[in-house]
């Protein structure tokens, strides 16, 4: 049996893993956030409802930086792991690393077509769903696109930390983009 001491260094490994294999697709949103602004996605047409397609949120400029972003860090990623710094860590390939981040920021916007057909606003929160659909998005574009990278690196247990920690990591970032200025809400 384990001792507490390997137990506790396989958690960790398996948080980090989690952290590290999904950075290319916890970053555009953020970064998404910082440098958006200007013209938006939808060109502020309506739906045939008469709302917003996405809303003033989801702009060009957003989308480009922010998938611009998951794309370096995951570069940044690529080279670490080809290098031999971080061999304890899923690798990734280049092609999953532009899969997840711009399935990343696709799933964001997905669930902004559908917040606008709930009548939710801009800012409005949906429970679990705000927290999932870039998790969601970035995952499916992914299997979509590169299914055997997928499979080889996402294991079960690695999943499952995948699905804790990113509703604690969501929250927690969007709390302090809320107390520095950067964000209306903590959500």
């Amino acid at each position: 049996m384990p001792d507490s001491t390997t137990i506790l260094g396989n958690g960790l490994v398996l948080i980090g893993s989690a952290i590290w294999v999904m950075l290319p697709a916890y970053l555009p949103n953020n970064i998404a956030a910082l440098t958006g602004g200007g013209m938006p996605v939808d060109l502020g047409k309506n739906w045939s409802d008469g709302k917003r397609i996405l809303g003033d949120g989801k702009t060009i400029r957003g989308f480009a930086g922010g998938v611009a972003a998951g794309v370096l860090i995951g570069a940044i990623q690529v080279h670490a792991e080809m290098s031999g710094y971080v061999p304890w860590f899923p690798s990734h390939t280049m092609w999953a690393v532009i899969l997840l981040s711009f399935g990343s920021l696709s799933g964001d916007m997905v669930k902004s077509f559908f917040k606008r057909r709930r009548g939710i606003d801009r800012g409005g929160e949906w429970l679990l769903v705000d927290q999932y659909d870039f998790v969601a998005g970035a995952l499916l574009l992914t299997l979509a696109g590169d299914p055997g990278w997928v499979f080889n690196t996402f294991s079960l247990p690695l999943l499952a930390a995948i699905l804790v920690l990113t509703p604690l990591l969501h929250r927690t970032v969007n709390i302090i983009g809320y107390k520095v200025g950067l964000k209306k809400v903590p959500w």
